[in-house]
């Protein structure tokens, strides 16, 4: 890395009294500071204020942005406004381009696409569209556009004969929330990393929920991820150990990791979700462009598994930036 490259790192700007899901990215933004140390280093905050972002952006005269904006005011729908911008202004950034970043984070938007291809989601349906529901089968709840489970929990699992559900629907906004059915199996996270040679699958990480009753829906929610006293959170783990039993299952999942990356032509880094049913299929329940890579969180963790210092990782990440005219 050289002293004379310019690197701006464009974060969201916090939205007052914000919550451990939003200020989680100050702990991004230093940490990706710190692998950057020998690189001429700016930080600014993205707002609604495009005029003032771009003026600043432009100002600076970065050789490249690393793009960690999560939201905007807040708002996981208008995640894209960021990438666009740079887009507008020529200037080369990390991560998901607008048009991955717009498809991957309206789920519905990026499980269309998905069945086009052949890869398998759960079934799913909008609140005014709502189809003869299985009393035998649960569905959940899921805003349409946040990242970070924010407006998701345990009491968005609703069973298909449950008189409250009906009611529920009837009063959902159809541009905000989907449904769709709940799979009860594993939960796998698959990290990738852009490699010279292509993307690469980091060591794959189960959710283990332990202590669950029978019955608990079994949900990484927003008290999962971000509530530090709750029951979720201290019983919601990641493991990266498996039986031999499970390596064909692994591979399978691998396989249709990279199966998105190519599929939401991604660059970079991304996060795939899956569920695994009880007959051992998987299903995808959201591709994560410009996922979290905090300390604490599971790309981090992968990187530390697949023993790539996090410093090459994010050597990786921006020299997989698009147009970028300097390596680092």
């Amino acid at each position: 890395m050289q002293q004379h490259v310019k690197a701006v790192i464009l974060y969201n700007q916090l939205s007052e009294n914000a919550g451990p899901d939003e200020t989680d990215v100050l702990e991004q933004v230093k940490l990706v500071r710190e692998m950057l140390t020998e690189l001429n280093v700016e930080e600014i905050p993205f707002s609604s204020r495009l005029d003032s972002v771009e003026e600043d952006l432009l100002k600076a005269k970065p050789d490249f942005v690393f793009n960690l904006v999560e939201s905007l005011n807040n708002k996981g729908s208008l995640i894209y406004f960021a990438p666009a911008l740079l887009d507008s202004l020529n200037i080369p950034f990390s991560g998901g381009s607008v048009e991955a970043m717009f498809i991957t984070t309206s789920k519905p938007l990026a499980k269309e696409r998905m069945e086009r291809k052949g890869i398998l989601t759960s079934p799913w349906f909008s609140p005014n569209l709502v189809p003869p529901l299985e009393p035998n089968k649960r569905y959940i709840i899921k805003p349409i556009w946040e990242e970070g489970s924010l407006g998701l929990d345990e009491d968005c699992v609703y069973d298909g004969n449950d008189p409250n559900f009906t009611k529920k629907l009837s009063s959902l906004n159809p541009k905000s929330f989907f449904v769709e059915e709940f799979i009860d199996g594993r939960e796998f996270n698959l990290s990738i990393l852009a490699n010279e040679n292509g993307p690469e699958v980091l060591p794959p990480a189960e959710i283990i929920f332990s202590n669950y009753p029978e019955g608990k829906p079994k949900v990484v929610g927003f008290s999962a991820k971000w509530k530090e006293d709750s029951f979720e959170y201290k019983n919601t783990n990641r493991t990266f150990e498996f039986s031999e039993s499970d390596n064909l299952l692994l591979q399978k999942l691998k396989s249709l990791a990279i199966e998105c990356w190519h599929i939401f032509d991604l660059n970079g880094y991304a996060r795939v979700d899956f569920r695994v049913d009880g007959h051992g299929s998987p299903f995808v329940l959201e591709v994560n462009v410009n996922p979290c890579i905090s300390p604490d969180s599971g790309f981090f963790s992968a990187c530390e598994h697949a023993g790539i210092p996090f410093r090459e990782a994010v050597r990786r990440i921006v020299n997989d930036t698009p147009n970028l005219k300097v390596k680092i």
